[in-house]
């Protein structure tokens, strides 16, 4: 029987529909798949991001605690002594009058003072500025490596690969690719400069004058080498030791672009594993530095169990 134009038109059309259809659904498919194959690298790199496949992320912050691990910004924060510090200019305040009331100040700081980052671009001229940088490097999974007694007898120890793995030992684990944390017990000193840096003194001549703890290059070499890090921080002023003249550890760190936050606050009230963290700097276009607001993010079971650390000690 002959087929009709009508009836040819409507077999094309389902024939084009169905097409259409398939077509649709392979790009469905391959989209979920490259949402899946993301969401496990994220899950397998151990990293805790603000993220929309994160169904835990609301439940860690309404059951966790934070930790701020940002000294203040003020008259008393301290910078490297070549740097003026910060400046506060207060400006209006008060009713205007329209009757509302107004507040404005401005300030002025050194990209390096205070708690803040050092992006790679810092020590390497082909590394990354602020503005360049992961965010989801900037946050994550945290170990915190207590060296505070070592450095209680010693302002210029340099933590070693020994110290290192010496953590590992004790965990019965390899440090993770997370972002490892430096206790030096330094941060109690703030905001004494001269117990903090070893000296009150300013200018270039106070730079060979400054005794603070840092870790030591090979060190450094080895973590971003053998543990893939994807940051690290400290309590000190610097990641070099003070009396380092050629800053191999920052040298080293930023060949492979990971990030150092330093002049870190209360990772005394840390636990050594189980928590997160999530640091996030002023996003300077071309900075190689910044101020940085950090916080720990610390579930209640670390937070028990650190509590009774804490009172055994």
């Amino acid at each position: 029987m002959p087929i009709t134009r009508p009836q040819f038109h409507l077999r094309t059309l389902f024939c084009l529909t169905i097409c259409v259809a398939c077509f649709l659904a392979g790009m469905l498919r391959q989209r979920q798949r490259a949402d899946d194959h993301e969401y496990d690298q994220v899950r397998r790199a151990g990293s805790f991001v603000v993220d929309v496949f994160d169904p835990c992320f609301q439940t860690r912050l309404d059951e966790g605690k934070l930790i701020d691990l940002t000294h203040p910004f003020d008259e008393h924060t301290i910078y490297w002594p070549t740097e003026p510090g910060f400046q506060l200019q207060k400006g209006p305040a008060g009713k205007t009058s329209n009757g509302y009331f107004y507040a404005a100040n401005r300030f002025a700081s050194a990209e390096h003072g205070g708690t803040h980052i050092d992006a790679p671009y810092h020590f390497n001229e082909r590394g990354q500025t602020v503005d360049k940088l992961p965010l989801r490097q900037l946050m994550g999974d945290a170990v915190v490596i207590d060296v505070s007694s070592q450095c209680a007898d010693d302002p210029d120890y340099e933590i070693s690969i020994a110290d290192l793995r010496g953590w590992e030992e004790k965990h019965r684990q390899q440090l993770p690719e997370a972002i490892v944390l430096l206790r030096t017990g330094f941060a109690r000193h703030w905001p004494n400069r001269q117990k903090y840096l070893g000296t009150d003194e300013t200018g270039p001549d106070a730079v060979k004058k400054l005794h603070f703890p840092g870790l030591a290059p090979a060190a450094a070499r080895w973590l971003v080498e053998q543990r893939l890090i994807k940051a690290i921080g400290i309590d000190t002023a610097s990641i070099d030791a003070g009396q380092s003249t050629h800053f191999g550890s920052h040298v080293k760190l930023f060949e492979h672009n990971v990030p150092v936050f330093e002049n870190l606050a209360k990772l005394a009230d840390l636990p050594e594993t189980g928590c997160s963290v999530i640091a996030l700097p002023m996003n300077i276009k071309g900075g190689t530095g910044a101020p940085l607001r950090i916080v720990a993010i610390v579930p209640p079971r670390d937070r028990s169990r650190h509590s009774r650390q804490s009172n055994t000690r």
